[in-house]
């Protein structure tokens, strides 16, 4: 797989939610989207770094931005998670790793495949604006306002 750089065109997707709801990149197109791939539902590291963005959504909707998360478990447990969380943004479905593979985050472990914990700001233009190759669950979600911010992205910006 080819690895994706800032300024790129990211790559389309189409997949179900945790709600049997087909999301699409073109749904977020005009709009500021950061779209973060985890390994698993309902894991430490994946709990905590959803729980901070389930916490920072009023900012990042005060902002127009879009938080939608990505990984390879399938809706059911999608559903789960988001329910026990209450996790108020879109999870992804990608069973395939489709999509995975196409942001090259693709992880193969012995029998199964999972995503990388990495996540991709996507500017209204739909290129690619930022890249986390390196996550830390835990501040991740601020370190991800901050640069918008920094990208000129604020709630000044977001009422136009």
């Amino acid at each position: 797989a080819t690895t994706l750089q800032v300024g790129d065109q990211a790559p389309a997707f189409s997949l179900l939610d945790q709600n049997g709801e087909r999301r699409r990149l073109a749904d977020y197109q005009g709009g500021w989207l950061v779209l973060y791939f985890y390994p698993k539902d309902d894991t430490p590291g994946c709990t905590t770094e959803a729980c901070q963005f389930r916490d920072d959504v009023p900012q990042f909707k005060a902002m127009g931005v879009s938080v939608v998360g990505v990984s390879l478990d399938d809706v059911g447990s999608h559903k789960a998670f988001a329910e026990k969380y209450h996790l108020p943004f879109p999870l992804l479905a990608d069973t395939d790793a489709q999509v995975a593979e196409a942001y090259g985050v693709v992880m193969k472990l012995v029998f199964w495949k999972l995503a990388k914990r990495q996540t991709f700001v996507i500017g209204p233009d739909g290129k690619i604006a930022k890249i986390y190759r390196e996550v830390t669950p835990k501040s991740h979600s601020d370190r991800v306002i901050a640069d918008l911010q920094a990208l000129g992205v604020s709630a000044d910006t977001a009422e136009g």
